[in-house]
């Protein structure tokens, strides 16, 4: 039996109400202006209002070289370990600058930090063979610390990075050789779009997301000089454990976490938080809104 048009009407009014569970809510996006699209067409999708102000941009290394050599010499490693998206898209260009197709990769176990990294692997055809249950650095040690003993790694990953992997892989008993495949730096011009959007209480943001320590760092950066007052009361959204920990070493609140430390995570984490603060009518009071 076909329902009412009233019937109809009713349940596309239920729907939308669902899709827009963010609705009036200002989120500022801090990734790369390349990865912002993602997570700012995510957010949308929930009815938030998105800005995006980059807090890094992704920059060759000072020097291709160590990673150029470590290529030319692939058939030396036994595994090869990529931390992010950024890291294989470094990874593809230089072996295409070398005239080397990523399939004669193929011979070498992959392991890759989280869902996005291994589809941006898979993408050009190389099969992972190890994704942790947690995409951090930690788990992924977890994961390989009783298969690499006596065997030659590969880590391919940004030019400042925590040395948890290198670290404890050798204490298993690897060889491991770090390569720098990307650097990140602060984009000048986030500072005066910053300091703009946080003067102003109808633009100032209820939410800014971080995906990364280095989006943090940057931010803390970027806000130096920016009345603290102006700050009070925008919540932060962090991806997960690492980056969580930075915002409190650079002295900010943590108001909510992914439980999946992805992009879709994050934003399940904001519905959530959304959905639930009991104060939120009093954050918006101190904002003026």
């Amino acid at each position: 039996m076909s329902s009412s048009p009233k019937s109809r009407s009713s349940n596309q009014a239920r729907l939308r109400k669902t899709a827009l569970r963010l609705a009036g809510l200002r989120v500022l996006v801090t990734r790369t202006r390349k990865q912002a699209g993602t997570l700012s067409a995510m957010l949308r999708q929930q009815g938030a209002a998105v800005r995006e102000v980059p807090t890094i941009e992704i920059r060759p290394p000072q020097s291709w070289s160590k990673l150029d050599e470590a290529l030319r010499r692939h058939e030396d490693f036994d595994w090869l370990i990529l931390t992010s998206v950024n890291g294989v898209e470094a990874l593809a260009a230089r072996c295409r600058r070398l005239r080397l197709p990523v399939m004669k990769l193929k011979h070498l176990k992959i392991a890759a930090i989280g869902p996005a990294t291994r589809k941006a692997l898979e993408e050009r055809g190389v099969k992972v063979d190890i994704v942790p249950s947690e995409y951090v650095a930690e788990a992924v040690v977890e994961k390989l610390q009783h298969k690499v003993k006596g065997k030659r790694v590969l880590l391919v990953r940004a030019a400042v990075a925590r040395d948890v992997i290198p670290r404890k892989l050798k204490e298993a008993g690897a060889e491991v050789t770090v390569t720098e495949a990307y650097r990140t730096v602060v984009p000048a011009s986030s500072r005066r779009k910053l300091q703009s959007i946080f003067s102003n209480p109808q633009r100032r943001p209820h939410v800014v997301t971080f995906t990364s320590s280095s989006t943090v760092r940057n931010f803390h950066e970027l806000m130096r000089g920016v009345n603290k007052n102006r700050i009070q009361g925008v919540a932060t959204a962090s991806v997960g454990p690492v980056t969580s920990s930075t915002l409190r070493e650079c002295g900010y609140r943590v108001d909510m976490q992914a439980r999946e430390y992805t992009m879709p995570g994050l934003v399940k984490a904001i519905v959530r938080w959304r959905r639930s603060a009991p104060d939120w009518e009093a954050l918006r009071r101190r904002q003026n809104i």
